[in-house]
């Protein structure tokens, strides 16, 4: 640990406790800096999709994080997802490194580790949230923090690590409408029954402009719901989980194979998610004393394959050149962004396209997705879509820095 007195800016506010928050904590406090976390949720956020690691860059950030068996221990171990017919007979699947890479987890099983791996050293706030944030230069400098629940506080710098509708982005950099790009898709999941007995694999039923699927997870003790579909922008509210549930029954009405079942257990589901897939381009990830990570600076969507571990890339650089900065934001966002600005920019392509593929928009592109996944397997090229896919996450080089 770096201790040493030169270091400075060490009070540091970070808000989200989801994977990048916590993730830029464990290293913050690794080199000497005093980081705490800000969540609007009660806890630790169960629920989510399955992310993946993949390559030598993303395990070996894992490793020095000291979290790599831990995730191993939590692994999904999925195999093949088969794209089934409405009377859920297989026509073709994807092979398991192409949806899991090297290692898969839960989203809610990695929050609940990175918490476990911080709590002891970071103090977490729940339950709350940032109004305002004003930077003042008296006194060497901070930023004045108020809360909704809590009393104001003051601290050296802030971190949105807030997702893609960042609340500290909109506060330091203005309405969220000048850096999200919608892709014209929407997405839901939430955690079902396993009710057709999925043993670590998944089916995957499409129609036009729409997909539903179901993967089996924690053993098969449970399952994910998945519902993608294929719309204009739509107007509703983040906070309103009943119109997002009606949102998605309007859009899947008629819709056969699962999609009624999994719709009635919709109306029941405690960790129902619900959100457009988009990216987030930026000119700065940094304004003053405040900067972003990961999917609030910088998010490349679910369809990439790439957000999760972009974002703990993301949040090791950050606190590598925050410290060998000796703790000058000046010095150290800017190095953080000339790490991260080409690798986040080819994570992001990563998914352009994807949509077309996952979501056909007409009966002959549905068609044409399956013969090609039905020839996948006996192509020369089988392995060229993981391997692509490896070599973008793998397009980084970490430094060691010294703790």
């Amino acid at each position: 640990m770096n201790t040493t007195p030169r270091l400075k800016n060490k009070n540091i506010l970070i808000s989200g406790a989801g994977v990048a928050g916590p993730a830029l904590a464990y290293w913050l406090h690794r080199h000497g800096f005093t980081p705490t976390i800000v969540e609007r949720a009660p806890g630790v956020r169960d629920g989510g999709y399955a992310v993946d690691f993949r390559g030598e860059a993303h395990l070996t950030m894992l490793d020095r994080m000291g979290i790599l068996d831990d995730i191993r221990r939590e692994r999904t171990n999925m195999g093949a997802m088969a794209y089934v017919n409405a009377a859920g007979k297989k026509v073709s699947s994807m092979p398991a490194d192409v949806f899991s890479g090297d290692l898969e987890i839960l989203r809610g099983d990695l929050a609940r580790i990175l918490y476990e791996h911080t709590r002891d050293h970071v103090e977490y706030v729940f339950d709350d949230s940032i109004t305002s944030l004003t930077e003042d230069a008296k006194g060497g400098g901070g930023v004045q923090v108020t809360f909704e629940r809590g009393e104001p506080r003051r601290f050296d710098l802030v971190v949105g690590a807030d997702g893609l509708h960042s609340n500290v982005r909109a506060l330091a950099f203005g309405p969220e409408s000048r850096f999200v790009k919608e892709m014209g898709l929407y997405c839901a999941i939430f955690t079902t029954a396993n009710h057709l007995g999925l043993d670590h694999t998944g089916q995957i039923y499409n129609t036009p402009g729409k997909l539903v699927g179901m993967y089996s997870a924690r053993g098969n003790t449970e399952a994910k719901a998945t519902f993608y579909f294929g719309s204009p922008a739509l107007s509703y509210d983040r906070r309103d989980t009943e119109r997002q549930k009606k949102i998605l029954a309007e859009a899947f009405a008629g819709v056969g194979w699962e999609a009624p079942r999994l719709l009635d257990a919709m109306w029941e589901a405690q960790d129902f998610y619900f959100d457009s897939i988009s990216q987030v381009h930026m000119d700065s990830w940094s304004a003053g004393r405040v900067t972003l990570l990961g999917d609030a600076a910088y998010c490349a969507s679910p369809l990439s394959g790439m957000g999760t571990g972009l974002a703990m890339i993301g949040a090791y650089v950050l606190a590598g050149e925050l410290a060998a900065a000796g703790g000058d934001h000046r010095a150290g966002f800017a190095s953080y962004e000339e790490a991260m600005r080409e690798y986040a920019a080819g994570c992001q392509k990563a998914g352009d396209g994807v949509g077309r593929w996952m979501v056909p928009e007409s009966r002959f592109m549905a068609w044409f997705v399956n013969q090609n996944y039905k020839l996948l397997p006996y192509v020369p090229w089988k392995g060229l879509i993981a391997k692509g896919i490896r070599r973008t996450a793998n397009a980084i080089t970490l430094k060691e820095y010294e703790r």
